[in-house]
C-alpha cells in the first residue's frame, strides 16, 4: 500500500527479491498538470509496468473494496507513504500490517518526519518498521536503521537516501516476519534502549537521550521564514522545506520562495528581515546574528532561478 515515488523503491525491492505481491493498493487517479489530465500515482505506474494487480479505493471502508481486499488473501500488508488505515483494513491479514516510517520512532511521529528532523538541526535520522495499531505511529517496532544528515542536506536529499535505505529495511523486516526471527518491541522500550544502551538493532547507531519531537503536517503558514532568529536556525528551516513545499518570505509585497541558501555569521548592519544586494551577484537577509544569502529562489509568478538570474531581471532591486 503506497502512493508516491518514495513507496516505489520499497515495492521494487520486494519484486526484485521474488516476493509474491498479491495486490497493490494506491490512490485513485487525480487531475493535474496542464489541461488537468488524470494523473496516475507513481506506485500505480510501477504496478502497471510490472503487471501487478492494483486497487484504487476512494474510501477505505467501502464494502466493495473490503471484499476485493479480502479476496487477495494476503498474509501480510506493507504500508509505505499511503494514508491512515481503518482497523478493519490493517487488522485483516493474519500476519498483520507493517508500516515504514521516515524517522527513528518514537521520535518524529507524524506526517512530515524528514522536514522536521532537518528543521530542528538533527545530525541523523533513520527509518523504522513497525506493526500498525489504532493510534498513529505508535505500534510495536520491528527494525530500525539510522543514517547521518549532512550539514547542507535538504529534505529532498534525505528523502532520496531514505527511500533506498527504507526499501532495504522493509524487505529485511518482511523476511524476518516470514521466518519468525523478529522480536516486536514497544516504542517505550525502544526509547529507553536508545537513551541507555543505544541500538535496538545491530545496524543502528545510538540516539541521544532527548524529549520526543513531533512531526506534524506542514501547512503554508508553517513555511514563512522568521528572520528574528539565529542564521543557523533559518538555514535549517530553509533546507528542511526544500524542495517542497519551500520556505518563503515577502519581498516587495510578493512571495519569495527560497530553495538554497548559505550562512554568514557576522554582526548585521541591518534590522532583522531587511535585505541587501549588489544587484548582480548576491541578495542577503539579516538575521539576529548574521545574514542568510539566498542562492536559488522563486518569486511569485516566476520560475525557479539562481540568484544571478533573478537579479538580472529584478530591476527594482537595491540596497534597503
Amino acid at each position: 500500500m503506497g502512493t508516491p515515488e518514495f513507496a516505489v523503491a520499497s515495492l521494487d525491492a520486494l519484486v526484485k527479491a521474488g516476493c509474491t505481491i498479491v495486490g497493490v493498493i494506491t490512490a485513485p487517479d487525480k487531475p493535474g498538470g496542464r489541461g488537468m489530465q488524470l494523473q496516475q500515482s507513481a506506485v500505480k505506474k510501477y504496478a502497471v509496468e510490472q503487471n501487478l494487480k492494483f486497487l484504487q479505493p476512494e474510501k477505505l471502508k467501502d464494502p466493495v473494496f473490503l471484499d476485493e481486499l479480502r479476496s487477495l488473501q494476503a498474509d501480510l500488508q506493507l504500508i509505505v507513504a499511503f494514508r491512515m488505515l481503518p482497523e478493519i483494513v490493517w487488522s485483516m491479514p493474519p500476519m498483520g500490517s507493517v508500516n515504514l516510517h521516515g524517522s527513528l520512532l518514537p521520535q518524529y511521529r507524524g506526517a512530515a518526519p524528514i522536514n522536521w528532523a532537518i528543521i530542528n538541526g538533527e545530525k541523523e535520522t533513520g527509518v523504522t518498521t513497525f506493526k500498525l495499531k489504532q493510534e498513529i505511529d505508535t505500534g510495536d517496532i520491528l527494525l530500525q536503521q539510522s543514517f547521518p544528515i549532512g550539514e547542507n542536506d535538504t529534505a529532498g536529499d534525505v528523502h532520496d537516501k531514505m527511500k533506498e535505505i527504507g526499501a532495504a529495511l522493509l524487505l529485511k523486516t518482511m523476511q524476518g516476519i516470514a521466518d519468525g526471527s523478529l522480536q516486536e518491541l514497544a516504542q517505550e522500550t525502544v526509547q529507553s534502549l536508545q537513551q541507555s544502551t543505544g541500538p535496538v538493532d545491530a545496524e543502528e547507531t545510538k540516539t541521544p537521550s532527548k524529549p520526543l519531537q513531533p512531526a506534524p503536517k506542514i501547512h503554508t503558514d508553517t513555511c514563512r521564514i522568521n528572520w528574528g532568529q539565529p542564521v543557523e536556525t533559518v538555514f535549517n528551516f530553509i533546507r528542511g522545506l526544500s524542495p517542497y513545499p519551500a520556505a518563503f518570505t515577502i519581498m516587495n509585497e510578493k512571495m519569495l520562495k527560497v530553495y538554497q541558501a548559505k550562512k554568514e555569521v557576522i554582526i548585521p548592519a541591518h534590522t532583522e528581515g531587511e535585505y541587501e544586494t549588489d544587484g548582480k551577484s548576491f541578495l542577503k537577509f539579516a538575521c539576529i546574528n548574521g545574514y542568510l544569502h539566498v542562492l536559488e529562489i522563486q518569486l511569485e509568478g516566476k520560475k525557479k532561478m539562481s540568484i544571478e538570474e533573478f537579479l538580472r531581471g529584478f530591476r527594482n532591486a537595491g540596497n534597503k
